[in-house]
């Protein structure tokens, strides 16, 4: 670690550690698997990634195969579920399975619980080392490092551009709920002359943009904006369960319908990217997919804040997911997998890639931020760097998991009439509570 500035409330590293401590034993590099074991003398070394960002599956595959190209005694296999698909419960059925997986993503304290049999200790990666000051905190266990930041993100209402140029509306001037609501009316009363459905695109469908996404917005300030606050938190009080509602509702009133049948490729690629609505909530990560469908309009975009009072004008940033390789696979296999990701972040075409091609915000040192190639990305660390930012605590949710399993299915039944937003209150209270004893 060198110390740079990072730019979004860090977790604790010490309060990560005694959760470790007190969870699991602790993970082994000596690998069981005897796939590749005849590596060490000489022969190929494969490695399997399964990854879950849909969004830079064709960029990564293409990363890949570059590197198999100057590496020919190594082959990697790349499985990528995400999107509609939730990553999580795949994972661990394919781990269940036996599948070979040799590199694979955690997303905070209780995946680094979950998995902790399997996790090697990355500490003596250069990429390890070049880390950005805070980035490591979530995947820190004394002095091992159990995950490599797959990059910064951030999201908040993602708006074109053209369109709001069109209806007069300034960006720069909404900070506030009435700020957007102002805008939002100004947009649907506009619609057919700006050519626009609908205002929003909500996916409804996804219960991940409800439960995890939206609700982390107006739950951060709760656990001071710290995934291990919220980790460790017992309960949760929806403090700002007003404001999350109104959010909700503007969105959902506004939005093209039925919700509740709209997913996250529907919402990207057949309504934004098309220009059949105004803004989405969505983030940085979306903008390979939009510059796929049409290049122009990749590239006038950008990113609103979501309006939370006391944090008028910020967006939540923070590092969604972590590389981890799993130790228990051959040796030779937990080598090439640490020097693939080594060579990904610190060698100057992973550095070009990352920048360009992958379209990320690097979570390390030793790049040239001027060359962040999409305006997504540029207004999160804009965001960032000026310290307009919300925490990440979402991967603190208790498992099983409450943000996609509790909280966003109890906000679609809300959606579909199925229950107030007092029982959702409630009812997600109730499930924090009764998954922490």
């Amino acid at each position: 670690m060198k110390g740079k500035k990072f730019y979004f409330k860090a977790a604790s590293a010490l309060a990560l550690s005694g959760i470790l401590l007190a969870g699991c034993g602790g993970g082994t590099d000596e690998g069981s698997s005897d796939k590749n074991k005849d590596a060490a003398s000489g022969d190929k070394v494969t490695i399997d990634i399964f990854q879950n960002k849909v969004e830079f599956k064709t960029q990564f595959e293409d990363l890949v195969a570059q590197y198999e190209e100057e590496n020919p005694n190594v082959d990697i296999n790349v499985k990528t579920v995400g999107g509609g698909t939730d990553y999580a419960p795949v994972l661990k059925s394919s781990f269940s399975a036996g599948e070979d997986i040799n590199i694979f993503n955690v997303t905070g304290p209780q995946d680094v619980l979950d998995y902790k049999e399997y996790l090697t200790d990355l500490a003596d990666t250069k990429a390890a080392d070049a880390a950005l000051e805070g980035t490591l905190a979530t995947v820190e266990d004394g002095e091992k490092i159990l995950g490599l930041p797959v990059n910064q993100e951030g999201y908040g209402l993602v708006y074109n551009k053209r369109i709001f140029k069109e209806a007069g509306i300034d960006p720069a001037s909404i900070q506030s709920y009435d700020d957007l609501e102002k805008a939002v009316k100004t947009l649907d009363s506009k619609k057919d002359e700006l050519g626009i459905e609908a205002v929003f695109a909500l996916p409804g469908k996804e219960a991940w943009v409800l439960g995890d996404h939206l609700a982390n917005a107006f739950l951060a300030d709760e656990f001071d904006h710290s995934v291990v606050n919220s980790f460790n938190a017992d309960t949760v009080k929806f403090e700002k369960g007003d404001e999350m509602k109104r959010f909700l509702d503007l969105q959902n009133d506004y939005s093209v319908q039925p919700v509740l049948s709209l997913d996250y490729s529907q919402q990207v690629e057949e309504y934004f990217s098309l220009e059949r609505v105004a803004m989405i909530q969505q983030g940085n990560w979306i903008y390979p997919s939009v510059e796929q469908m049409d290049e122009e309009v990749a590239q006038n975009i950008g990113i609103l804040p979501i309006p939370v009072e006391g944090y008028e004008g910020s967006i939540p940033v923070g590092v969604s997911s972590y590389w981890a390789v799993n130790g228990q696979a051959d040796e030779a296999e937990v080598k090439a997998a640490k020097d693939f990701l080594d060579w990904m972040y610190t060698s100057d075409t992973g550095k070009e890639a990352v920048l360009t091609s992958f379209k990320f915000i690097p979570a390390y040192e030793g790049y040239d931020t001027e060359k962040i190639a999409d305006p997504l990305s540029k207004d999160v660390y804009r965001y960032s760097s000026e310290g307009k930012t919300i925490g990440w605590i979402f991967a603190g949710y208790p498992s099983n998991p409450w943000g996609t399993g509790v909280a966003g299915p109890n906000m679609q039944k809300y959606l579909d009439g199925g229950m107030t937003w007092d029982e959702v209150e409630a009812d997600s209270i109730k499930q924090w509570e009764e998954k922490r004893k």
